[in-house]
């Protein structure tokens, strides 16, 4: 079920809703509509404080039914924590605990007044775009056919509003398009790799491409590839039964002529390492290896839902990584499409060998002003930064800068890694121009260092979300990230 956001403007006290959510700091202070709302129903919030039942502690969250006085049937009282030193990321926690505790009562609709909190340097529009997204990234359920939704019996969260005035209206929108291209990016990566194959990737994006009059799609298959020297990204694909595509998007929206922007994704839909077989241990979580082609696809999604006045292109080079036969092997030397050679050392350092020909083609093809490419790239990059901020490389100090700004207005973070020409000496090989793989350490910078050889000239940057894409287990979902982040930088360039 997709949650229906709107505004609302009638007092606390007043709105006939299901619930309404008002929010409490620690010590006992009440928010502006929280007030209200106890003035009305008799001081039963300041007792609930007083009685240690409302503790205020972020993200608590306590539950007053049927109170008299006020027009709502339940008060959703939410814990901010302390008052000072309240920040973005607080507010984001509270608003994603509060979404998870109005999931859980048995109601259709509900009113926020948790938008009205102060957020320092953060406007009305922040806060609810904010709130929004967290409450659809809470509501998101995987329904596939083969995991049908379990019927529920009790009434579900359908219509969620947030007490704002007019000039939250355009986060609201941007909120309602982000997040549809969340739930793209979501619903393409949880997908079992039988299903998402490189094929079922290109029907996606054709089938949005004739949804939508100012976007186009053109899909390359191994055959044409092969004829325009593709010689990195076959190789990886060479043992597969589902043939490796090439897939470019491109939405219109700017004043013709205008050289686009451009996000390449890696696509590798299954990751077996190949001939370097991976442990098989956690392997099933492979699936995700096409995190970074969901997450600017999802972006794509999300930049023509908003109608942004700019020419945009995503490209997204598909593949499975299958050991067989015919796959290529360590110490194979493949011709990329820009001429350059590569020797194999180890068929698991995959991603990058369908990306160097992605980014020389997007490079030629489209000639844009700026490249982004977004990958499950490293597990190194895991233990660098965690699960909490994606890598960022780029030698451009502007585009990095953009990039980590629209991270941190969305609270999708990236942390900025070296790009060292310092660490290029890992790569070099003595039977090819360079190595995939640049050894034991920094292992995150010398697979983006390989990335840049194939991005000379370009005003380009690197994302790697191997942490950031997806929750590690078994039940473990695809998270849309960095969708937020991307679509920010497109909102900022717009």
């Amino acid at each position: 079920m997709t949650l229906q956001f709107s505004l609302a403007t009638a007092t606390p006290e007043t709105v006939d809703t299901a619930c309404v959510l008002v929010g409490v700091y620690e010590q006992g202070v009440l928010t502006s509509a929280a007030a209200r709302v106890d003035g009305a129903i008799g001081g039963a919030i300041k007792r609930q404080v007083e009685s240690g039942d409302v503790s205020g502690k972020a993200g608590s969250t306590t539950l007053i039914y049927a109170p008299a006085g006020i027009a709502a049937k339940r008060v959703l009282v939410v814990g901010l924590g302390t008052q000072k030193g309240f920040d973005a990321a607080r507010y984001q926690k509270v608003a994603i605990e509060a979404a998870r505790a109005l999931g859980k009562l048995p109601l259709t609709e509900a009113v926020s007044y948790l938008a009205e909190v102060d957020v320092p340097g953060r406007d009305a529009a922040w806060r609810v775009r904010i709130a929004a997204l967290a409450a659809d990234h809470t509501a998101y359920r995987y329904t596939a056919t083969f995991k049908p939704r379990e019927k529920s019996t009790q009434p579900e969260l359908a219509a969620l509003a947030f007490a704002a005035g007019a000039e939250a209206q355009p986060g609201l929108d941007q909120a309602i398009a982000i997040a549809e291209g969340v739930r793209f990016a979501r619903g393409l990566a949880n997908l079992p790799p039988n299903i998402c194959t490189p094929a079922y990737i290109a029907g996606q994006a054709e089938a949005f491409a004739g949804a939508h009059d100012k976007v186009s799609c053109t899909v390359l298959d191994h055959v044409e590839m092969e004829k325009l020297g593709f010689g990195s990204l076959l190789a990886v694909g060479r043992g597969s039964a589902n043939k490796p595509k090439l897939i470019a998007l491109q939405y219109h929206g700017g004043a013709e002529g205008t050289a686009p922007y451009a996000f390449v994704g890696k696509g590798i839909t299954f990751d077996t390492g190949g001939i370097s077989l991976k442990p098989g241990p956690g392997m099933e979580e492979m699936k995700f290896d096409m995190g970074g082609a969901a997450g600017v696809l999802g972006a794509f999604v999300a930049a023509v839902k908003m109608g942004l006045k700019l020419n945009l292109v995503c490209v997204v080079p598909a593949a499975e990584n299958m050991p067989d036969g015919d796959s290529y092997r360590p110490g194979d030397v493949l011709t990329s499409l820009s001429g350059q050679t590569i020797e194999v050392l180890n068929t698991d350092a995959e991603g990058r060998l369908i990306l160097c020909d992605a980014l020389t083609y997007t490079a030629r093809t489209f000639q844009p002003q700026a490249m982004v490419d977004a990958a499950t790239l490293t597990g190194a990059c895991v233990i660098a930064l965690g699960k909490h901020a994606s890598g960022l490389f780029s030698k451009h100090d502007d585009l990095a800068a953009e990039l980590l700004a629209a991270g941190e207005h969305t609270l999708d973070r990236a942390w900025r890694m070296p790009l060292w020409d310092d660490y290029q000496v890992q790569l070099d090989s003595g039977f090819a121009d360079v190595a995939n793989i640049g050894g034991k350490s920094a292992g995150a910078i010398t697979a983006a260092c390989f990335l840049s050889r194939f991005a000379e000239g370009q005003r380009w940057a690197h994302l790697d979300i191997a942490g950031t894409a997806w929750d590690e287990g078994r039940k473990g979902l695809a998270t849309g990230r960095p969708v937020a982040l991307l679509a920010q930088w497109l909102i900022d360039r717009s």
